[in-house]
């Protein structure tokens, strides 16, 4: 049975912090920045944490369970 891999784009997108949590950068922080005002901009630098509707799927995709 050959070894199952990874799936490389999630690997990419999603980091387990020492707690378990997944997080992920958020979208809308690339280009056109300046219409978006500055609390929004400031917002959007934290990162997200995958929510528990999704987070079975992530850590099938990252193969951690």
């Amino acid at each position: 049975m050959p070894k199952v891999k990874t799936n490389s784009s999630a690997k990419k997108r999603f980091k387990v912090t020492g707690t378990g949590e997944i997080t992920f950068q958020k979208a809308f922080k690339r280009h056109i920045l300046t219409k978006k005002s500055k609390k929004r901009k400031r917002a959007l630098r934290k990162d997200g944490v995958v929510g528990a509707a999704n987070k079975d799927f992530v850590m099938r995709l990252l193969r951690l369970k």
